[in-house]
Order: structure tokens, then sequence, then C-alpha cells
């Protein structure tokens, strides 16, 4: 009974309630006093929340004075009135009484200090247990207002590829128990803890951890599906993040006393890294094929790391010291927030992966497309998209960079800060010759939407996108655009210094009227790409090539003969020449080699040994069954060339290793055409 009658009084007192206004008008926000008093903090933490348990008793022992509402545009630029150009901004929080919002952390706590020195009392954020306590105000129901959230504090609560516009105007529905309103949605608000574990056990005025890579973001926002809404939800931004889903509200009161916590956890794949310098042996004349053998496995027991029913998009290098180290993201649903990025290494000798384990994960942020890459100079980076809240179109960048062999990472720092297309981070990042580094990303959330790229001109410190802003490319023979055509475009440089990348989707037709993969080649760094069909059949969902450049010269692509379910039965498999030189039909997973910087591929092979093995490639892939001209049909591709020569390749579930001489066997006569 009182799950219904709980929201039923919540309306009548909204009909009653005049909305809060007039504390808007003022440059000061109007204050609440909370009484000190205990609660139990966090909740079931099932699947993706998992970071809510365990449940435990918190005892905060000195009342707090918390801004009735979250801080307003007006408020925020009497101290800042520079940040008055960020009204509207994507058509959001353009009146004085909105909610602020695209500050960073270091900006709200900046706002606090002013206020500080302006009254000559301690204004702060709150810490995460202070704000917790705050929005519970005496209930255990998953929002204050019962189990759901009635209309009038719903702003398109939803997964939002495009975030609507919503007003932001704080105090239109009723508040809490305690006084204060919006504790629930309008925006997520910025609290004073570093990001972390919670830990079993009573504790008293906590204040979360001591260092951390995330600070914690509590309340939800507009355009967010209600569940993240939750009174207990814990949610989290890299610090020097800013967006129209968060802004921030104050606590007048001395900081707590209370020592944070120090950080204990390791993740598994950054424990015993080895440090020292791997002995690569050269055996180029031995023809190596190995049978996949599956990467994705369960965590170790006691590793606080979720594995979710969907593992895909996976990156891939070598470190110095012989390792191989593989990421991917792990989720349930694509466009969620709950979505990881786990990773396995290989240890040098060893001949299973590791555990899974986690790698990379900005709470309650939708992590899609990761690039790791090793720079040839000691340094490994890693390269990752962060959404503001769930799907893959407004991404922000961020590069973390290791020089012990991914044992530890530096914090990551946003290099494409603004949350927008042409941010999607694809795997095989290069370095050219003149030492530039080149990320490819996809330019936007549709298949045909392109591959845009990130460039630095000085080892990573800074980065930019060479596209001019103007024109949308038309992806036809002979054209010039400002994108790669095709998503998930691989990338390489050329013997003449120019760009070549090979992609999925845009599809060319060539003379015979089919549709073949397109290629795209830049003369001038990036900013146009001419566009011309080849002989490559196109790839379409569930599939993503590799192009790299081999150590022994050529160019590799790996990539697949057709769509299994949407190219045309007459157009399916390639001719392939066997080891007794005759040829013959094959479908799925092959590999093949140029000589002449893509103008030809004379070098084709099936990706199999032609063992009879009934395989489950996970992700879109699922079961297949590998044999004699049967590879697999399909999945997100990654690549490696480690010094040794070897080629390592994975899939969405399967890791394989092979190198130019098993790909050359049978087809030797053809290296040199």
């Amino acid at each position: 009974m009182k799950k219904i009658i709980l929201p039923l009084l919540y309306l009548i007192i909204y009909i009653g309630t005049t909305p809060l206004a007039a504390q808007t008008t003022g440059l000061l926000p109007t204050m609440v006093d909370l009484p000190a008093g205990s609660f139990y903090m966090g909740g079931m933490g099932d699947g993706e929340h998992y970071d809510e348990k365990p449940i435990h008793k918190v005892i905060l022992t000195k009342p707090f004075r918390m801004s009735a509402t979250e801080i307003t545009n007006a408020q925020y630029e009497a101290f800042d009135p520079a940040h008055r150009a960020l009204r509207g901004k994507n058509g959001f929080s353009t009146e004085d009484d909105e909610a602020v919002v695209f500050v960073s952390y270091a900006e709200a706590t900046a706002y606090c200090a002013w206020l500080t020195e302006k009254t000559g009392q301690t204004y702060r954020l709150p810490t995460e247990a202070e704000w917790e306590y705050a929005c519970h105000a005496g209930t255990y129901f998953p929002f204050s207002t019962g189990d759901g959230l009635p209309a009038p504090f719903q702003k398109n609560q939803r997964v939002a590829r495009v975030p609507e516009p919503v007003s932001l105007r704080v105090g239109q529905t009723p508040p809490n128990a305690f006084g204060l309103y919006d504790m629930h949605g309008n925006v997520e608000e910025w609290c004073l803890d570093w990001y972390g574990p919670y830990i079993p056990g009573a504790q008293v005025d906590p204040v979360g951890y001591a260092t951390g890579n995330y600070r914690v973001t509590r309340g939800g926002s507009h355009n967010t599906p209600e569940k993240y809404l939750r009174t207990t939800n814990r949610m989290a931004m890299i610090p020097d993040d800013k967006h129209a889903q968060t802004g921030f509200r104050v606590v007048q009161a001395d900081y707590p006393a209370s020592e944070p916590l120090k950080s204990t956890y390791i993740p598994y794949n950054q424990r015993n890294v080895s440090q020292s310098k791997y002995p690569w042996p050269k055996n180029d004349q031995t023809s190596l094929f190995e049978a996949p053998q599956v990467y994705v496995k369960a965590p170790a027991e006691g590793e606080p790391c979720p594995l979710f029913s969907h593992n895909h998009q996976p990156a891939l290098t070598w470190c110095d010291n012989g390792d191989l180290l593989l990421i991917w993201f792990s989720a349930d649903e694509e466009n969620g927030r709950g979505m990881v990025v786990l990773a396995s290494r290989l240890r040098a000798g060893a001949t299973e992966w590791d555990p899974s384990s986690l790698f990379f994960k900005v709470p309650d942020r939708n992590m899609t497309g990761s690039a790791l890459l090793n720079d040839g100079n000691g340094r490994l980076l890693h390269l990752n998209g962060v959404e503001a809240s769930g799907d893959w179109q407004n991404l922000a960048i961020a590069l973390r960079e290791s020089t012990d062999n991914g044992q530890t990472w530096s914090a990551p720092r946003l290099i494409a800060p603004e949350h927008t297309k042409r941010h999607q981070v694809i795997a095989g990042t290069i370095r050219t010759r003149e030492g530039l580094l080149i990320q490819p990303c996809d330019a936007g959330p549709e298949s045909h939407d392109g591959t845009a790229i990130q460039v630095s001109a000085d080892n990573g410190a800074t980065w930019y996108d060479p596209w001019d802003g103007a024109g949308k490319p038309d992806f036809q023979e002979g054209n010039t655009g400002t994108t790669i055509a095709g998503i998930h475009a691989g990338l390489v440089q050329l013997q003449n210094g120019d760009l070549m990348a090979l992609g999925r989707g845009n599809s060319i037709a060539n003379a015979r009227g089919q549709l073949r993969m397109p290629q795209s080649v830049s003369s001038d760094g990036g900013k146009t790409w001419t566009y011309s069909t080849t002989d490559l059949p196109p790839i379409d969902g569930g599939q993503r090539l590799v192009l790299r450049r081999l150590n022994e010269g050529p160019l590799l692509l790996i990539s697949f003969t057709d769509h299994p379910t949407r190219t045309p039965e007459a157009e399916r498999g390639l001719l392939f020449k066997g080891k007794n030189g005759q040829e013959y039909r094959g479908y799925g997973l092959y590999a093949a080699l140029s000589y002449d910087d893509g103008k030809t591929w004379p070098v084709k092979k099936l990706l199999t040994d032609g063992e009879e093995r009934f395989l489950n490639g996970g992700a879109w892939t699922q079961f297949f069954l590998m044999d004699s001209t049967h590879a697999e049909p399909r999945g997100y591709l990654a690549a490696t060339q480690t010094p040794d020569n070897v080629i390592h390749l994975v899939s969405s579930r399967l890791y394989y290793r092979f190198n130019l001489a098993w790909l050359l066997e049978g087809n030797e006569g053809l290296a040199s055409e």
C-alpha cells in the first residue's frame, strides 16, 4: 500500500505547491539545514550496478547545510561572467534560473572557493555520502517519490542519441522531505569524492578515496533512463569533462576530518607484469598457423569485474616484455551506460590468455571505441571514447599512457573534449614515418557515415581533426571529400607518404555494376580524401577489417569474403589457391597481401588450416563451422605484429596466430606480381 500512497501524496503536494522561484533571483544560493544522522548507503548491486554494493551503515556526526537547488546560471556567472557564452550550447540552459551546466569539477570547486571568500563561511561540494543521505531524506524507496518518478519530474528519461533540449529551470517539482529540490534528474551533480568501490562495515563521515581517475556525480539528468536517477545509483566523470548533463549544488559546512581511503585494488591485467625486455626471436621461414582459441574468459575469483553477455570491438598491441595486451568492451546493450572495457594478457611464454579483468570504465558512461598502440619507444597508448550518457554518437576521447608494459597507466586526459560526432575510436592507431600519430574514428553512429581521423604532431600532447567543418562527402568514384569512405576504416601510410584507407559501407560499384569495398587516399595529411573502387568484396554489419603494413614490407588486409546474410547468394565467397595449386571457393575470414601499395592484392588466403572445428565467435558472430572451405563468417577484427614477425589477430571472441610464410604457402609465385 505504501508504494501507491507515496506517489499519490507527492502529486497532491505538487498541485498545491508554488514552484521555488525566489531563490533563483538571488546571487547566493538558498541553503537548507540537514540534521546529523545515520543511514544505510548503497543498493543491491545487480548487473551493471555492481558498484552499489556492499550496503553499509554511514554515520554523519554533524549537521550541515545544502543548497535547496542546483546552482543556477545567474549564481554561477556572478563568479564567472565568461560562462554566459555557454548558455544555450546544444540547446540547453539559457535562462538565469536554469541549472548551470558545462562546468568541470575544477570550475565547480572554484565557485565554492569564491563563495567561501565572499561569505567567510566554508562552502564546498557534498561528499557522496552526504549527497545520498540528503536524497534518501529518511526513505529507502528507489526514489524519494516512491518506486518511480511522477510525470512532472520526467525530462525525456530515455537513451537519447541526440539529447532533446528541455528546461533545466530549478525548483519546479516538489522538494523531498528535507526540503531539497531536483535531487532526481534535472542535471547530474558533482560530488567531492574520488570514485572507488565501497568497503564493508560502518563508516563515520566518509570522504571517499585519496586519489582516483574520476570524481563522483549523483542524481542523474535529463535525457537519461529513469533507473540512473535512483537515489543509490553511482556515476562519475573525468574531472576535466563537462557537458549539458552535469551541474552541481553546494554544501555549507567544514570539510570532514575523516581520513580518505587508500585504494588497494589492482586489476588482474596489471598484476605481476614483467619489466624485463623480451628477446624476440626471428623465425621468418617456418610456416605458422595456430588453431583459434578463446580470449573472453570469466574473471578470476574475487575479481570485481562484470562480464556481460555482449563482448565485442577489441584492440590489441604487443608489449616490450613480450606480452600481448588485449582490450574489448563488455555490455548487455551497446547503447547503454553499463558498458565496461575489459582486458586480458597473453603473457610471454604462456599458451592461454589470462582471466578477464577491468581495464577502463568511467562509471555510468558509454565507452564505445578503444585503441591500443605500442609507439616503439617504450610507451603504450590507450585511446577510448567516453559518452556523456548512453549511445555512441556524442563521444569525447580520452588518452592514457603506460611506460611499464601496462602495469600502471596515467590518469585519463581528454584529447578531444567535445562530446560530438567524429570521435568513435577504432582499433588501428598508426605512427607515420614523420612521427605523426593518427587515430581513426567513426565519423558518426550510422553505417554510412564514414571515418574521421585525429592527428597528433607532438607525440600525443595535442590532437586535431584535419576536417575544416565544411561539406558532406559524396562517396563516389573519383570524388574528393573530407571523410574516409566506410566506417571502421583501416589506415596505412603509403610509400610516397600518402594515407590510404579501406572501410565498411559506402560501397562503390565497379565497371560490372558490382558493389566493391571503397578505397580512400589522402595526399594532404587527411584534410581531403579521393575515393575509388577496389576489387575487394564489401563487408557489412558485425564485420570490421584490419589493414596494416607488415614488418616485411607488404600491406596486409584481413577481411571477409561476404556477409553471410546480406550478400546476394551468387556473390558469396572468393576463389583461393590451395596447396596443390588448384582453385577452390572459400567463405569467411581471409587475408590478402599487396606489394604495390593497394593497387592489387595478388595473394589471398582463407584463414583456416582445414581442420573441422565448431566454434563460438561471440558478439554478432555466434556459432560457425570452420573447415577447409569455411572460416569465421564475421566479427570485429584487430591485429598486431610482434617484432618476431608473428601476426596476432583477434575477432570478437577468438585469437589467431600465423605468419607471412604461412600466408605465402601455395602463393609464392604471386608475391611479386
